[in-house]
């Protein structure tokens, strides 16, 4: 199993939620690009960083059995001080498209049971991102 960074394992999780209804879409893609560009967590992870990370998550993302290999690869190479953070920006990412598919919302139910988040803690991020994306 490959070693990644903080910023790479958070790439990954972004990459992969984009993925998840099999269709990146241009907000989805803009949508990480700003998270990376804006959080501090991503402070010195740099665009040809993330592109190259992106690929790479890709890749494994299309072999067999990929999304277990992602998410393993996630927990042993992110500390538990930012497990909320993953699932914060897998949420931000789902939220791109102003609706979640089907896929997407399975896949959030694995990241919080891989991560083993308290059930409190994913609603309030969940909530946080429903009133940032209210529509008029």
């Amino acid at each position: 199993m490959s070693t990644l960074s903080e910023q790479e394992a958070l790439a990954f999780i972004m990459v992969t939620m984009a993925a998840a209804d099999t269709t990146l879409s241009e907000r989805e893609l803009a949508r990480i690009g700003n998270t990376v560009d804006t959080l501090p967590i991503f402070d010195g992870f740099t665009r040809d960083q993330l592109v190259e990370t992106a690929n790479r998550c890709s890749e494994i993302l299309n072999e067999p059995s990929g999304l277990d290999q992602i998410l393993g690869m996630v927990k042993a190479n992110l500390p538990e001080r930012l497990y909320d953070t993953a699932y914060a920006v897998a949420v931000e990412i789902a939220s791109a498209d102003l609706h979640a598919e089907q896929e997407e919302l399975r896949f959030l139910q694995i990241l919080r049971d891989e991560l083993e988040l308290d059930n409190l803690v994913s609603a309030a991020i969940e909530r946080s991102a429903r009133a940032r994306f209210r529509l008029p």
